[in-house]
């Protein structure tokens, strides 16, 4: 493949990888869990796709800050929320040698980030560490629990999705 080849199967894979976020993320908000103290934002199990590709690095982060100003969110929430979600990634990214460390990353970025959004830009009641809790624990149902699922589903046909395979789940075969 050439240089123009890759790079713009790069930008498709980051765009689709945007778009998926988006969509997925208006489907939580559709249930009322992409937002709030509890929260199950199932867009975050996109924040594992670092393992495939490093294209949803900047992927998950765009479509992060599109959900959150398409579902009205605050714009301290815009701009941290959508930070959490880089941090996330990139610890994925630097992660991703290991199919379940690369999932531990966005749990920690946004349980350390998020509850000062909920407190001080929603103004919900709670302490900080009662929001970590919660958040934390969403993060572990789609990053951890949902994410391992999706890298379990997606490396059968890794290939196919993102057109050669990473390093490390090459190195893993």
């Amino acid at each position: 493949m050439n240089q123009t080849s890759n790079r713009t199967l790069y930008i498709v894979h980051a765009a689709v990888i945007a778009a998926l976020y988006v969509v997925l993320t208006a489907i939580a908000a559709g249930f009322d869990l992409a937002s709030g103290a509890i929260q199950v934002r199932f867009s975050e199990c996109l924040t594992i796709l670092p393992y495939f590709t490093n294209a949803a690095v900047p992927g998950v982060t765009l479509g992060c800050l599109i959900a959150n100003i398409v579902t009205g969110s605050a714009m301290p929430d815009v701009i941290f929320g959508t930070l959490a979600t880089l941090i996330g990634a990139v610890g994925s990214y630097l992660l991703r040698k290991n199919r379940f460390l690369v999932s531990i990353p966005p749990v920690l970025a946004n349980a350390i980030i998020i509850p000062f959004v909920l407190k001080y830009a929603y103004g919900i009641e709670g302490s900080l560490g009662f929001f970590a809790l919660t958040v934390g624990a969403g993060e572990i149902i789609t990053c951890v629990i949902f994410g391992q699922i999706l890298i379990t589903a997606l490396k059968p046909i890794q290939g196919k999705i993102f057109g050669v395979q990473s390093d490390a789940v090459a190195k893993q075969k």
